[in-house]
């Protein structure tokens, strides 16, 4: 069987990709799957009906929501310390903040564009996020070890829902990928991915090769990352918070175990972080949540937890753009 496997290589090499990218099959798949399960549960969703307490619940989802992004940009501050950097904790939450909605336009990288113009462009003043401006790699560099610390701290919340027929030990392995073994490597990838991708579009001004000769040069980690790790988990933790107040906002915290509702979002919410997708991980989130926890929630509530979820996990992201907007200094 093995000697046979080379031979498929040519026959793989001819097949084309798919027509649009993995991104729009992926976000057509997810958004079809969720219109599916609206139009089947479409009547009992309408039943639903939340009371003043239920709304009080998702009023406070709102405000954890918002003070999780708050942390998340203090967590991103947090990896730039152990980068070695000088992060200006206020401006850094702020344009953390002011960035953030931009994951939700199309192509999913203007959060990353803005956040990476700003730390090169910072120019020492004040109101910059960092006290001296960075070169373009280690600006991109410490724009991707954010996400890719959170996608790890997410996955080692999963084993909360038990042994899971060893899904809790699979999601503990990505801890390993923060061993600098691994994680210089992966960055490294992950920055040349990133730089072809912005310097293609023409959204940086370096030139192609220079720039992916200075990512080469730019990683320099040693050690585990342990006090990130440790923050984006507390934002991790807050943005469950926020799942949590729409759980409770449904009475649906007995139908489950505490457990098994973190382990369910913690999986979801980490594919709607790394799965090529709509942005913002629209669609992505919902069916994975609910292809995960339909078989022990009644399907037509947790729709509705789902999509309570989305909409105030949005207005807090408006909310949080709009205080960074008016808390910024003038030009």
């Amino acid at each position: 069987m093995l000697k046979r496997l080379p031979a498929l290589a040519p026959l793989l090499q001819r097949l084309s990709p798919l027509p649009g990218g993995a991104r729009l099959w992926v976000t057509l798949a997810s958004f079809g799957f969720l219109l599916a399960a609206l139009l089947a549960h479409g009547r009992q969703l309408l039943e639903l009906s939340l009371d003043g307490q239920g709304w009080c619940w998702l009023l406070l989802g709102v405000g954890v929501s918002l003070l999780s992004l708050v942390v998340n940009g203090l967590a991103w501050g947090v990896g730039l310390r152990w980068l070695g950097l000088q992060p200006r904790w206020a401006p850094l939450v702020l344009l953390f903040l002011s960035s953030n909605l931009r994951k939700y336009l199309p192509g999913g990288v203007w959060h990353l564009v803005a956040r990476v113009r700003a730390l090169h462009r910072a120019d020492g003043a004040v109101h910059a996020p960092v006290a001296a401006p960075l070169a373009i790699p280690q600006a991109l560099m410490a724009v991707l070890l954010d996400p890719l610390v959170m996608a790890v701290a997410a996955l080692a919340l999963v084993p909360f829902g038990g042994w899971q027929a060893g899904l809790s030990l699979l999601c503990l392995l990505p801890l390993l990928v923060l061993l600098p073994r691994w994680l210089n490597p992966l960055l490294e990838r992950l920055e040349r991915q990133r730089a072809r991708q912005l310097v293609g579009r023409g959204l940086l001004e370096e030139a192609p090769g220079a720039l992916l000769e200075l990512v080469a040069d730019s990683l320099q980690l040693s050690g585990y990352p342990w006090p990130p790790l440790l923050a984006e988990l507390t934002f991790v933790l807050l943005r469950f918070g926020g799942f949590a107040c729409c759980v409770q906002a449904f009475d649906l915290s007995v139908a489950l175990g505490w457990g098994g509702w973190l382990a369910g979002f913690a999986l979801a919410w980490t594919a709607g972080l790394v799965v090529p997708g709509a942005p913002g991980g629209l669609g992505v989130f919902e069916a994975v949540l609910l292809l995960r926890l339909a078989v022990a929630v009644p399907e037509a509530p947790l729709l509705a937890v789902a999509i309570s979820y989305r909409l105030i996990t949005t207005l807090a992201d408006l909310l949080g753009a709009g205080v960074a907007r008016l808390d910024q200094p003038p030009a």
